[in-house]
């Protein structure tokens, strides 16, 4: 008998064992599908659940730092590259992209570092001597990346890729024959890729080859009309031939598909001022300003404009802000001393005309081979702009202009909501947080209702009205209408009232339950629900009549990576959210302990400028449950706002792992270190 147990015990251990390799395996391949088919979030979902069942396979967070690599996540991607390398110390996989991620972030050294090792764990691998070009380019040793880009073209001889990185190069040598010679073969070996034509073309615009450089671009567009990049190239060309017309119509098509694309914009205003149009140039420019409110060239022209207009005040406060935002700006100077005697002061003229001429000579004396000065008063400021690069000069943070036009708000809160079907209670292989309270309240009610921060929950309908559903008669009905107290009808009565958007009838219902005696056993801890729900819909009526005012404060980041605090219009005001932090405090001084009360707090602290308790808040909530994505993004956000900028991406790639898809847009827009 005790044998046969036995051989039981082990047929069953062996059969667990089974199956659990088998869900590894159909894990494994969902993910790697996933990668393959461009799906990154889903794959990260796979490889986290895999990353739960093995902690001791390299390839899981491989792939996975793969896929947050392409969701433009360096950090994250770094992160999963170095426990693939600690858990296999001789993995050549993990080394050579963690070097890729290292020469993404600028730590060249490092990266090449890593590529050494991987070298000399397979000398044999053509693939590393090409990505150690990339990183000899990007450190700017074009003598290197030639020498590797070399090598790997004798083993790979038909990949375009490695004729078009190393064309770039002999740019960068100024070597504009061979350039060309490069962006040629790449063509020959993939006519249907338009990067080849978009590179070649710009080097015909180099030469002042202006019709074979259009015709390149009318190719690349004629097999993607959707790349918005050659039709900003080949704006730039008609323009050169001072053909406006077909410069505009480029433009506009380029902002048609991405309407906050600022380098566009910018130029746009540029060529609209110098046709006379001033409004239209004037509308450009404050948009780009407002994209970027620290682009000194921005303020800079906007006042040339107001200058033509004769709009004195408007030009000299622009002026002004041009030399707040860089003091050395020489000819900011003289146009302001200009400005000033047109307003009769005379005196202050005299100055700025002399602080001109001083940084001028300043300029000369310290390094005349120094073309890019802001003190050198030849150059042409309201000249277009060709690409972001020609746009980054020292002393800006290497950035002054935005690409995007990108508005962050922070993850919604969290509230009870009516909804017409129960949520997915397995959690077998997908973290949700458990709370029995919570539980038993929703399971109990006799309307479907979830706690949720989503706004794309389908909403029940009910047509005989939702008493009928309250008392049991409908096919809604889902607890046991008999358990309800007075509160809990109150309650549901106010969620439905919010669905129906009837916001002061729903806080007279939220008010009934928050004041009713307490009838049952549980009927105290859920009051804290009523509360909850309370203080979410105060505070939802206040952002609702800030709207229509227009100045929603909202967290929004500059070029620099820094959020700031911003109304959309000229008036400031603050709202008062303390009614609505009354209720969550309220709600967590009855049930401690839920993170979704915690959440909210975090987030009326930030709409009330309380940026560390705030974080605190949504500290706390992580603490309950570390698997609240929403905390991390929305604390990501505000650590990034208090200038706490590696701790904010950090809690945004932990972010995107937890499945918040929108974290990857912010990351790969102000989460990348910058290059040297």
């Amino acid at each position: 008998m005790k044998r046969f147990l036995l051989s039981l015990m082990l047929l069953l251990c062996v059969s667990a064992a089974v199956r659990a390799q088998y869900d590894k395996d159909v894990f494994m391949f969902r993910g790697r599908q996933a990668l393959a088919e461009g799906r990154y979030s889903d794959a990260i979902g796979q490889f986290n659940i895999l990353a739960r069942l093995d902690t001791a396979d390299c390839w899981i967070y491989f792939y996975r730092g793969i896929a947050k690599y392409n969701l433009g996540d360096i950090r994250g991607a770094q992160t999963d590259f170095d426990s693939s390398v600690r858990i296999n110390p001789v993995f050549t996989n993990g080394f050579h992209f963690r070097a890729i991620t290292l020469s993404r972030s600028g730590k060249y050294d490092e990266a090449l570092e890593d590529l050494d090792t991987a070298m000399k764990l397979r000398p044999g691998l053509v693939g590393l001597y090409y990505s150690r070009g990339v990183t000899y380019f990007l450190a700017q040793q074009f003598d290197k990346a030639v020498e590797d880009f070399n090598w790997y073209i004798k083993k790979e001889p038909k990949d375009p890729s490695a004729y078009l990185n190393r064309g770039a190069t002999y740019l960068f040598l100024s070597d504009t024959t061979k350039a060309l010679s490069d962006y040629n073969r790449a063509i020959s070996l993939d006519r249907f890729d338009p990067e080849g034509y978009i590179r070649r073309g710009r080097v015909h615009a180099l030469q002042k080859n202006y019709k074979d450089a259009i015709s390149d671009m009318d190719k690349a567009i004629s097999l993607d009309t959707t790349n918005t990049f050659a039709y900003f190239n080949r704006a730039l060309m008609y323009y050169d031939q001072n053909n406006y017309n077909a410069a505009m119509a480029d433009l506009n098509r380029v902002l048609r598909d991405e309407p906050g694309n600022a380098l566009t914009l910018y130029n746009r205003s540029l060529i609209s001022a110098q046709v006379g149009n001033f409004e239209d140039a004037l509308a450009d420019m404050d948009h780009v300003i407002n994209i970027n409110p620290d682009n000194v060239l921005a303020y800079y022209n906007r006042a040339s404009y107001f200058v033509q207009m004769g709009r004195w005040m408007d030009a000299l406060d622009d002026y002004d802000k041009a030399i707040e935002l860089y003091p050395d700006f020489a000819k900011a100077y003289l146009n302001r001393s200009y400005v000033k005697i047109m307003l009769g002061r005379t005196k202050s003229s005299k100055q700025d005309y002399d602080t001109a001429q001083k940084k001028v000579r300043d300029y000369r004396a310290k390094n005349l081979t120094d073309e890019g000065s802001f003190a050198d008063t030849t150059k042409k400021y309201s000249s277009l702009i060709a690409l972001d690069a020609d746009f980054a000069k020292k002393g800006f943070d290497n950035e002054l202009l935005q690409n995007r036009d990108i508005n962050i708000r922070l993850k919604p809160l969290y509230k009870f909501s009516l909804s017409a079907e129960r949520d997915n209670q397995n959690i077998a292989l997908r973290h949700r947080y458990e709370n029995l309270l919570i539980d038993k309240f929703i399971s109990d009610s006799p309307i479907v209702m979830t706690i949720s921060n989503s706004d794309s929950l389908v909403k029940p309908k009910f047509e005989n009205g939702i008493d009928a559903s309250i008392y049991g008669d409908s096919y809604l009905a889902a607890g046991d209408p008999k358990s309800l107290t007075e509160a809990d009808r109150q309650f549901i009565r106010g969620l439905y009232s919010v669905q129906s958007k009837q916001f002061a009838t729903a806080l007279q219902q939220f008010d009934a339950a928050v004041n009713a005696s307490p009838e049952g056993r549980y009927s105290e801890y859920y009051k804290a629900f009523y509360y909850l729900n309370r203080g979410v819909l105060r505070a939802e009526m206040i952002d609702f009549i800030s709207s229509i005012e227009n100045s929603v404060q909202t967290l929004t980041m500059d070029d620099q990576g820094t959020t700031r605090a911003r109304v959309r219009d000229q008036v400031s005001r603050t709202y008062d959210y303390s009614e609505a932090i009354d209720d969550m405090l309220s709600a967590d001084k009855l049930l401690p302990g839920v993170p979704y009360i915690y959440f909210n707090l975090g987030n009326l602290y930030c709409l009330s400028s309380k940026f560390v308790e705030s974080v605190d808040s949504y500290s706390k909530a992580i603490e309950v449950f570390p698997y609240m994505g929403d905390a991390f993004y929305n604390r990501g956000l505000v650590l990034i706002y208090l200038k706490d900028k590696e701790k904010g991406c950090i809690d945004l790639s932990r972010a995107g792992e937890l499945g918040v898809a929108d974290a990857y847009s912010v990351i790969s827009k102000y989460c990348e270190e910058e290059k040297n």
